[in-house]
């Protein structure tokens, strides 16, 4: 296998099965169409990746088991990201695990991200500082010293660019060992020297009904949901959940629900056969019933209507892994 690869996307649901660090689901909040370029690299330990996208997005999921993650802007001056209610600027680092993160980002992103084993993350910090790492929380960010961020960010740049124009050098042992060396040295100074910048006990109990309400949808995913009963499931009042989810998903939950159950349904015309499929039938099947606003709010957010979707040979793209559920992910910490 090539150490390096560059890959473009029009379909959201192919790129977040790209991810390899991650489980993730992602669904664009804007119209137009969607594109996006990811460059990833394999090294002897790390894991790089570096991507660009053209539409705002949401994203929901968790580092796999196993494996330790940051990742962080690589444009300077561009819009923060939403990591799971806190603001990341560039220049700061998010520190990722295996809990259900929420992130927001707007259109035209740029960003990077380095993951290996935990049990590597301990060697590689006991080698530089002589402990093991120890995250300060979970979900928190650090601010590193601007000398060590741009150095993470050169490197890291450099091996993103060298992957899209000169990837035989990537094949050469000697010259991929050194850039891991350095690429692993700044990781480890970024995180234990960084300033942490930790959630507050609100952002956790925030965090954790936005959990409660993402396992609920997950649980109902072809019931019409209504809000009331949504916020007794989740067991807090609406104005407190609509400003959770408009905190972490830039949107209340009735919005992010329809928006969630579109992009369902365009992935399942996508992977249809119109001879033994209908729209009707795909469209009740996710919990839609009022077919004529369904298929206006369709048109509205993909520039087509659902029946040119389904017309249009299956989509056999990458396949698509089930993220792991938030009552799943949990239950790794137990």
């Amino acid at each position: 296998m090539s150490p390096s690869r560059v890959l473009g996307f029009t379909d959201p649901f192919v790129y977040q099965s790209a991810f390899r660090s991650v489980e993730v689901e992602l669904f664009p909040t804007a119209k137009g169409k969607f594109r996006s370029e990811l460059t990833q690299v394999t090294m002897g330990k790390l894991w790089l990746h570096a991507a660009h996208e053209d539409l705002p997005r949401v994203y929901i999921g968790a580092v796999k088991p196993h494996l330790a993650a940051i990742g962080f802007l690589t444009r300077p001056n561009q819009p923060a990201m939403q990591h799971c209610g806190m603001a990341v600027l560039p220049g700061d680092i998010i520190v990722n695990d295996a809990d259900l993160m929420y992130r927001r980002s707007e259109g035209n992103c740029d960003w990077g991200s380095m993951s290996l084993t935990k049990a590597d993350l301990d060697v590689s910090c006991l080698a530089v500082t002589g402990h093991e790492y120890e995250a300060s929380s979970p979900k928190h960010v650090v601010k590193p010293a601007p000398n060590l961020i741009s150095w993470l960010l050169r490197i890291h740049g450099m091996v993103g660019q060298m992957a899209k124009v000169a990837p035989d050098i990537l094949s050469l042992p000697e010259v991929a060992r050194a850039l891991e060396q350095e690429l692993l040295l700044v990781m480890i100074r970024c995180l234990t020297e960084g300033k942490p910048s930790r959630m507050t006990e609100s952002g956790r109990r925030h965090d954790r009904i936005v959990a409660r309400f993402e396992e609920y949808l997950e649980m109902h995913p072809d019931k019409p949901l209504y809000l009331t009963e949504i916020c007794a499931a989740v067991g807090v009042a609406e104005r407190t959940l609509r400003g959770v989810c408009e905190d972490h998903l830039g949107m209340g939950p009735i919005r992010f629900l329809a928006l969630r159950r579109l992009h369902l349904v365009r992935r399942a015309l996508q992977q249809a056969s119109s001879v033994t499929t209908t729209v009707t039938r795909v469209a009740t099947d996710y919990g839609f019933w009022e077919l004529g606003r369904f298929s206006v709010a369709y048109r509205v957010l993909f520039g087509e209507t659902p029946s040119e979707t389904l017309r249009r040979p299956p989509n056999e793209g990458t396949p698509i892994k089930t993220r792991r559920s938030s009552s799943e992910i949990r239950g790794l910490h137990h």
